[in-house]
């Protein structure tokens, strides 16, 4: 009778133990599935293998650890700022040029805390936000006001104008490069007034040289007579250059500040803007082609709106062909019910690709196609020379286009330039506020 409880718990030992080592077996071949393909030779013993994987995925770590101080040593040392935060925005990390541009001064890596309580900037944390939620890199310029409890520190801070751009990263987080753009903004506005005050310093002796050119012209006959009137003729230009700096510089400073809006029929404003060009029109033979969905009223600053269709048409009508036509098209924005869409469509050359991005820069001048003729004084050609004497609201200053962005901004609209694919002249689009109420009044 004890020998069979022998054998029996004997079997049940084995059986145990077989079950042991099945289930162990089970585990290890779950583990080696974890691994690499590498490590799984079938000629070694699932123990060895695993013993081996373990000891390189070890030493592959220790290598990612070793990659990753190195790069956080990188940007510790780089010259622009990154900090990175969690799904739950809260900061991981920032290196040395993020601290002393968020003036972040007690901070402890191995605490994390809520990016708003370490970095009192809203946009920083709308940026965050919009690029986990579109999940795709995006760029954002503001100006950064540091939140300091000190009066005196307040009083010797200076804010900054940063660019920030950020790019999701897994599992939620966000990387966020820093740019501090400050200089660059103090030497625009360095050289702004430094324009500005040559061209209030040019306005008196330009203004004394077309009176005496004014005075001279009746008194000289041709030759002299015609470099006369060229020189008055280019005086003028200059005047008009000098005087539409001043208003850029003017309506950069404060765009609002000489807006009176009231209610404007669009398509009367515009017809009459291209009749005041009719002496230009005729000389080439041009015609409007206008359409609009219907009649729309806008709150808007008739002079203003008025001078940015007559810089429009003359920039249109100074490189649109003989007999060509300019197109005007007003609809209801697509993208959004509450803006107007107005679309100017010439049939000139177009603009060069390579421009397209600075042509409503400052002095911005097509170097090809879209140039500015130039006609000698000794041999001017009888409809070069009526041209070039008809008025015109710009004169090729190079500012024309920079006032009519800096227009369209003032009454919270866009402009965008283009070629129209179907003519291949210029496409100028414009986007501005609109609203049913205004129509109806």
């Amino acid at each position: 009778m004890a020998l069979v409880a022998f054998f029996l718990g004997l079997a049940v030992g084995v059986g145990f133990w077989l079950l042991q080592q099945l289930l162990l077996q089970r585990q290890l071949q779950r583990l080696l599935g974890m691994l690499p393909s590498d490590f799984t030779e079938a000629s070694l013993p699932k123990i060895v293998r695993l013993r081996r994987g373990i000891a390189t995925a070890n030493e592959q770590r220790q290598k990612l650890a070793e990659n990753l101080q190195i790069w956080q040593q990188i940007l510790q040392v780089a010259p622009v700022g990154y900090l990175q935060v969690d799904e739950e925005n809260q900061l991981l990390w920032c290196n040395q040029q993020a601290r002393q541009m968020l003036n972040i001064q007690h901070w402890e890596p191995e605490r994390s805390r809520l990016l708003l309580k370490v970095v009192r900037s809203y946009e920083l944390d709308q940026l965050i936000e919009q690029t986990r939620h579109s999940q795709q890199t995006t760029q954002q310029e503001w100006v950064f006001h540091p939140a300091l409890a000190d009066a005196e520190a307040v009083a010797q801070s200076r804010s900054l104008t940063l660019r920030g751009t950020a790019w999701p990263l897994p599992a939620g987080q966000v990387g966020v490069f820093l740019e501090n753009r400050q200089e660059i903004v103090d030497n625009s506005a360095a050289r702004n007034r430094w324009v500005s005050d040559l061209a209030h310093e040019l306005r008196t002796p330009l203004t004394s040289i077309r009176l005496v050119a004014e005075a001279l012209i009746p008194r000289l006959q041709p030759p002299a007579r015609v470099w006369v009137e060229r020189m008055l003729t280019e005086t003028n230009r200059l005047i008009q250059l000098v005087q539409d700096w001043l208003e850029l510089m003017q309506m950069e400073a404060d765009p609002s500040n000489k807006l009176s809006r009231k209610p404007i029929e669009l398509g009367a404003l515009i017809q009459s803007a291209w009749q005041t060009l009719e002496p230009l029109t005729s000389q080439k033979q041009l015609s409007l082609a206008y359409s609009a969905t219907e009649n729309f009223c806008i709150e808007a600053d008739e002079s203003s709106l008025f001078r940015v269709f007559l810089n429009l048409f003359d920039n249109s009508i100074r490189y649109s062909p003989p007999k060509g036509i300019i197109q005007v098209n007003i609809t209801v924005s697509p993208v959004s019910s509450f803006y107007l869409q107005i679309d100017l469509i010439d049939s000139g050359p177009g603009f060069p690709e390579a421009d397209l991005p600075r042509v409503f820069d400052r002095l911005y001048r097509a170097e090809n196609s879209r140039s500015r003729s130039i006609f000698t004084a000794d041999s001017p050609s009888p409809q070069a020379a009526a041209f070039s004497a008809s008025p015109s609201p710009s004169s090729g200053s190079g500012l024309g286009l920079a006032i009519v962005r800096q227009i369209i901004l003032a009454h919270g609209g866009s402009i965008t330039a283009k070629n129209h694919p179907q003519t291949g002249g210029a496409w100028l689009s414009i986007q501005l506020p609109y609203q049913q109420s205004a129509a109806s009044t």
